[in-house]
C-alpha cells in the first residue's frame, strides 16, 4: 500500500452496509465530516453493490473494500468500483490476487512472522488485525526497533479511548475504526451525528 493512504486520514471507517440505501448517505456524512475515506467490509449480501453506488455519487471519497478473504473478492471488489483493498490477513493466493487487481492493498499481519513474510513479498504497510486482541499498541511499540521498516494500520478494538495511543507510535499511520458510523445512528439516518464523528476525529492526532 502506499504511503498517502496511511497518512491521508487518523481514522478509516471500517464500515458495514446492511441497507444499500444507506450507503450513499454515509459516504457524504464523512465527507462533509473531513474523513474522504471509506472502507466497506465485504460481510453483506450488499456490499459490492454499495461500494459500486458510492464510487459513482460519491467521487470525493476514496473507496476501499475490507474483508476481502477470497481471490475472488479482490477482482470482485476492483470490478465493484474499489479503489484500494484491506484483508485481515495474508496467503500467497490472496496476496497474488490482490496484486493482479493492480489497486493500492493491505495485506494483514498479527504476529513477527507475517509481518517478516510480507516484508520479503515486497510490503511495507500492512493491516495489524485484530489489534487489541493481538497484543495492541504495546505490540507494535515493541517491534518498532527491530523492524522499522513495516507501517501499520491497527483495527480491531480500536476505539476513541485507545486510539491515539496507537496513532503515537512512529510505525503507526492511521487506524481503522467502526464508530465513526454507530449502528444506531445508521438506522435512524443521523447522519449528522456521523458528520460529527468524523469531525473528531483530527482531535486524535
Amino acid at each position: 500500500m502506499t504511503a498517502s493512504l496511511l497518512d491521508r486520514v487518523p481514522v478509516i471507517p471500517v464500515v458495514v452496509i446492511e441497507n444499500l440505501d444507506h450507503a450513499v448517505p454515509i459516504a457524504r456524512a464523512l465527507v462533509a465530516g473531513g474523513v474522504p475515506v471509506i472502507e466497506l467490509t465485504l460481510r453483506t449480501p450488499v456490499a459490492l453493490d454499495a461500494i459500486e453506488r458510492i464510487a459513482a455519487e460519491v467521487p470525493e471519497i476514496l473507496v476501499g473494500a475490507g474483508t476481502i478473504i477470497t481471490p475472488g473478492q479482490a477482482k470482485q471488489a476492483a470490478d465493484a468500483g474499489a479503489q484500494f483493498l484491506v484483508s485481515p490477513g495474508c496467503t500467497p493466493s490472496l496476496t497474488k490476487a490482490m496484486r493482479d487487481t493492480e489497486l493500492p492493498h493491505l495485506p494483514g499481519a498479527a504476529t513477527v512472522s507475517e509481518v517478516l513474510t510480507l516484508l520479503e513479498a515486497g510490503y511495507t504497510e500492512l493491516k495489524f488485525f485484530p489489534a487489541e486482541a493481538s497484543g495492541g499498541a504495546n505490540f507494535l511499540k515493541s517491534i518498532h526497533s527491530p523492524i522499522p521498516a513495516a507501517r501499520f494500520c491497527p483495527t480491531g478494538g480500536i476505539s476513541t479511548a485507545n486510539a491515539s495511543a496507537y496513532l503515537a507510535l512512529p510505525n503507526v499511520g492511521c487506524v481503522g475504526g467502526s464508530w465513526l458510523t454507530p449502528a444506531a445512528a445508521v438506522a435512524e439516518q443521523d447522519w449528522d451525528a456521523i458528520v460529527a464523528l468524523a469531525a473528531a476525529t483530527a482531535e486524535l492526532v
